[in-house]
């Protein structure tokens, strides 16, 4: 005889899924250093009738003007203490090598406008050394040589 098994039926009883929102907010943009491979930093200084315009290169601290040396470039002992100012008081004197291209004015004013060409790109850098270099003056724009603006009479009706 041939025993006929039934299926059983089994009920299953489904639970209504529970919905979840997940709602993503963009992270803020990470600040951070410059690495090697980065572009380099570019920043222009002016004084009197100079325009320097400055690449700042994470490197050993060489400074390269017009091509040539700081040391051939401005042979007075004071105009480089002038120019390498910024970078020992931002402690940055052996990080980075500075490549300027100078234009017009006499070696004074390009060694002033080259003071603050290096000052504005180790802020672009770093603006935690802002507070520093503000106080030390190097950030401020000499106008000498300018002249003051002309005033002209009035013609009277």
């Amino acid at each position: 005889m041939t025993d006929i098994i039934e299926p059983e039926v089994v009920e299953t009883v489904e639970e209504p899924a529970e919905t979840v929102v997940v709602v993503e907010t963009p992270a803020p943009a990470p600040v951070r250093a410059p690495r090697p491979g980065d572009r380099p930093i570019q920043t222009v200084g002016r004084r009197k009738e100079a325009i320097v315009r400055v690449r700042l290169i994470p490197g050993s601290g060489k400074i390269t003007c017009n091509g040539r040396d700081l040391e051939a470039y401005f042979p007075s002992k004071v105009h480089q203490q002038l120019i390498r100012e910024p970078l020992v008081t931002a402690e940055k004197a052996e990080q980075f090598d500075v490549l300027a291209n100078l234009r017009g004015g006499g070696i004074t004013g390009q060694a002033g406008a080259l003071r603050l060409g290096i000052a504005r790109a180790l802020i672009t850098n770093e603006p935690d050394d802002r507070p520093a270099l503000k106080k030390a003056g190097f950030l401020t724009r000499d106008f000498a040589g300018q002249g003051e603006q002309e005033v002209r009479p009035q013609e009277g009706p």
